[in-house]
């Protein structure tokens, strides 16, 4: 087993009680991850660019968890952010917009490949 672990959320902030528990669960096992050792990457990617700026907010349920494991917040995917209207969000968190993944007619995303190449198990939330 990889001690390194890329984590991408692709829920969607808009999606409800559901997507709360996904980004909740990624970010734990984020946590979870992290106190063992693990390097962790934390990616937002799809809709899941929209989490940005929201995770910030104190009063939001999830803030404290993203706190605990804001050093492994690598950023969100710069064509996602602009698909899903979340560029000016995501820039406004201080978050990197990722574009290893150059992907013709977009601004580039993460690339998968990429993490799996430098030895990471990469699970989606």
């Amino acid at each position: 087993m990889s001690d390194k672990t890329a984590i991408v959320v692709l829920s969607d902030p808009e999606g409800g009680e559901e997507a709360l528990g996904r980004v909740f669960n990624a970010l734990a096992a984020a946590h979870d991850f992290r106190r063992a050792d693990h390097e962790v990457a934390v990616v937002f990617q799809g809709a899941g660019t929209r989490w940005a700026e929201r995770l910030l907010d104190p009063a939001h349920p999830a803030h404290s968890l993203y706190e605990s494991v804001s050093e492994s917040v690598v950023g969100a995917s710069s064509a996602c952010a602009d698909a899903f209207g979340a560029r000016a969000s995501v820039e406004a968190s201080g978050l990197a917009l990722i574009t290893t993944n150059e992907l013709p007619g977009t601004s580039g995303l993460p690339s998968l490949a990429g993490y799996v190449r430098d030895g990471y198990t990469v699970l989606t939330f």
